[in-house]
């Protein structure tokens, strides 16, 4: 046995056995964390571990709807439009005097709705989910602008506690909802049937419907909780920024979401994946674009970072399907 592999399996016992498959991921968080940390005083700081903490917030409640539905072979690449939409919707609300819990409730139901319609779009016209979700992220783009008129709308003090408050006077409010949203989703894919039957689903369809599956209604559930937690994503995004703006969510939050899912292991044909690997994922999205900005690296480079990051993780994911 070499140095190398005999590492490996000292690690692999002393890891627990859902983190020993991202022992590279884990490398490269780590790796990444320390040379920013050499490089800027600030990066260890409260302050800066508070910002990061608030910023993957956001994505990692989408990116478990999504790694819940990616693994039984769907995708919704709307996630980040409806966000978008639904922040505008809250903002709106509260500006015309409705109770800002209520309007997190309407944010809620309107992306739970549009969900919802993308799977039913998926399901029974049996459109590729690539193209109806895109299609639908087109739409939305448009209507986000239109329910703020393309201008910022402050929400002044209303949701402080859910955008700036925090549990035991550390622990923010929004990274609260995160962990207990992305351990529910991962419990649901490890210890349900439902998150079985998502996974068999995802490995063979066919097999699945023949298997008994209810194939068509496990899909839909799947979209539109999708689209719930995206709902719940656009609050969560209003409440931190206290207005609803332009260019908030959509396509930029939408490859993140769909980046940190890729590069967590989930397969893009579905049939694997774990929710570990996502929240490594985000993770590691948010230390890099924390890095970039503490090294005080071009801002517009973040944009090319994501894209190659993406593209490495795609093939990646390819090539260790083909393996499988």
């Amino acid at each position: 046995m070499t140095a190398i592999t005999d590492l490996r399996g000292r690690i692999g016992v002393a890891l627990p056995p859902g983190l020993t498959r991202h022992l590279g991921l884990m490398t490269v968080l780590l790796l990444i964390s320390a040379f920013t940390a050499l490089n800027s005083d600030a990066f260890l700081t409260g302050p800066n571990l508070l910002n990061v903490s608030q910023q993957i917030a956001v994505v990692a409640v989408l990116a478990a709807g999504l790694t819940l539905l990616m693994t039984a072979g769907g995708i919704d690449f709307s996630l980040g439009a409806v966000a978008a939409v639904t922040h505008g919707v809250v903002a709106q609300l509260i500006v015309a005097g409705v109770g800002e819990w209520v309007a997190v409730l309407a944010a809620l139901a309107i992306g739970g709705a549009i969900g919802l319609v993308n799977g039913l779009v998926v399901t029974l016209f049996n459109v590729a989910p690539f193209v109806a979700t895109l299609a639908t992220s087109t739409v939305l783009s448009g209507v986000a602008l239109l329910i703020i008129d393309g201008q910022s709308i402050s929400i002044g003090e209303h949701l402080v506690e859910l955008g700036f408050g925090e549990v035991l006077g550390v622990i923010p409010v929004l990274v609260v909802v995160a962990v207990v949203i992305c351990a529910a989703a991962g419990l649901i894919m490890r210890w349900t049937a439902f998150g079985r039957n998502a996974f068999a689903i995802g490995g063979n369809e066919n097999a699945a419907r023949l298997a008994g599956i209810p194939v068509v209604r496990t899909k839909l559930v799947l979209y539109t909780v999708g689209g719930v937690l995206a709902g719940l994503g656009g609050a969560m995004l209003v409440a931190r920024l206290g207005a609803a703006s332009p260019g908030t969510g959509g396509l930029h939050l939408e490859l993140t979401v769909v980046a940190a899912v890729v590069i967590g292991g989930t397969a893009l044909h579905g049939g694997s994946g774990t929710l570990v690997g996502t929240v490594l994922g985000v993770l590691l999205l948010g230390v890099v674009a924390n890095s970039l900005n503490l090294l005080q690296v071009n801002t517009h480079f973040q944009d090319v970072a994501l894209g190659t990051v993406l593209l490495v993780a795609a093939i990646t994911n390819h090539l260790r399907g083909r393996e499988h």
